[in-house]
């Protein structure tokens, strides 16, 4: 990976240096990394907000939705959860 090196102005670096300090990071390139990281997730989720504006409408998110949403919820708690078969270490046929 190749390395970046940047000088930001006075202010920034202040307030840089500061949000360092408070969120415990040891090193700037620390601070960069999660800002890169919420940067991504920020596109990521702008991304999904766009495809989901360009979809055709579904059915409307009324009182009925969630009631359905809540009686599904309601049904799969009360069903018996089956559980997975033991298996021992020398069990194999």
């Amino acid at each position: 990976m190749s390395m970046k090196h940047t000088s930001p102005p006075g202010s920034v670096k202040v307030s840089v240096d500061k949000q360092e300090q408070e969120r415990g990071h040891d090193a700037s390139d620390e601070h960069v990394r999660e800002l890169v990281r919420k940067d991504q997730d920020r596109q990521y989720l702008r991304a999904l907000l766009l495809t989901g504006a360009r979809s055709a409408p579904s059915r409307p998110a009324n009182a009925g939705f969630f009631e359905g949403l809540r009686a599904r919820v309601r049904s799969q708690r009360k069903k018996p959860q089956a559980l997975p078969a033991a298996s021992h270490v020398g069990d194999e046929p």
